[in-house]
């Protein structure tokens, strides 16, 4: 550990030159920010008035751990903990998905339409809870259900419902065998496992080796599994003219469309994401 620079900007030149054969240039700066100022709580701005400033041995200790595991390609909000969504923090384990920017763009959607007071809403296969807890902070007055078969995932879910000072109710239940809601709701929102299993073989290791396969992959005997059991329980218990959600693969969009015409839910639209593919689509129950 002596032979390395325990100054900002020496730290700093370790870090580039450890990740300089995996990452991009733009990658390492992103990575290098995000260690110093979740990690050792010093920001850009610090490193840049006062590059000589030593860290301690435990700080030194503490990011070349980090940059051993990012060598391993594990993901950096993994390493970190936490990490951002819609404006909100997350915490993060290995039990829950990293939040990706097209979920943010099914909620943009969401709260974009849904402006009625008071709405029930159930978010099946919360993970992380991003998405029932950003929908229980911009809905206005929502009662906002979060589920997952993973108690793991619930409790950190209930743990970033605290840290973000939203309501949401917990409920820890497989979606495939049951439904345990008896009033009407007027929102199913569901981000659920749409990965092929025979699809591993093309998946970056940060992904494959990581993220937890119970909420990526599904049998390719029955792709839209999950989308069929969720509309099924919709068709049941969707108040007339309710809504469901879901963010989908854009391979499947034609199928999941048809599926939902078929099960007499009008109103079908699919939207597009940022990068031009088809990832949201949304049904009105009738």
């Amino acid at each position: 550990m002596k032979l390395i620079d325990n100054s900002l900007k020496g730290v700093e030149r370790y870090i580039e030159d450890k990740l300089n054969e995996l990452f991009s240039s733009s990658e390492i700066v992103t990575l290098a920010n995000t260690l110093f100022t979740e990690q050792l709580n010093i920001s850009k701005q610090q490193r840049l008035l006062d590059p000589t400033h030593k860290v301690t041995e435990g700080d030194l200790l503490l990011i070349i751990r980090s940059v051993n595991r990012l060598l391993e390609q594990e993901p950096i909000d993994y390493i970190v903990g936490n990490t951002e969504f819609y404006g909100l923090r997350f915490k993060v384990g290995r039990e829950v998905l990293i939040p990706r920017p097209e979920t943010e763009e099914l909620c943009e959607w969401i709260i974009s339409e849904e402006n009625k007071a008071g709405l029930k809403v159930v978010d099946i296969g919360s993970g992380s809870g991003c998405i029932a807890i950003t929908l229980a902070t911009h809905l206005i007055n929502a009662k906002v259900y979060a589920c997952d078969v993973s108690a793991a995932a619930l409790s950190l879910c209930t743990e970033n419902a605290v840290l973000n000072s939203a309501t949401i109710d917990s409920k820890c239940f497989d979606v495939l065998k049951q439904f345990p809601f008896e009033e009407k709701l007027d929102i199913i929102v569901s981000n659920p496992p749409y990965v092929l299993k025979s699809d591993k073989s093309e998946m970056e290791k940060n992904v494959l080796d990581y993220e937890p396969h119970l909420a990526l992959f599904v049998e390719d005997n029955d792709p839209l599994l999950f989308y069929r059991k969720i509309a099924e329980q919709a068709k049941l218990h969707l108040n007339p003219n309710g809504r469901l959600y879901f963010e989908i693969h854009e391979r499947y969009s034609i199928d999941i469309q048809s599926l939902l015409s078929k099960m007499g839910f009008s109103n079908i639209e699919v939207r597009k994401d940022a990068q031009d593919k088809d990832r949201m689509v949304r049904a009105v129950s009738v």
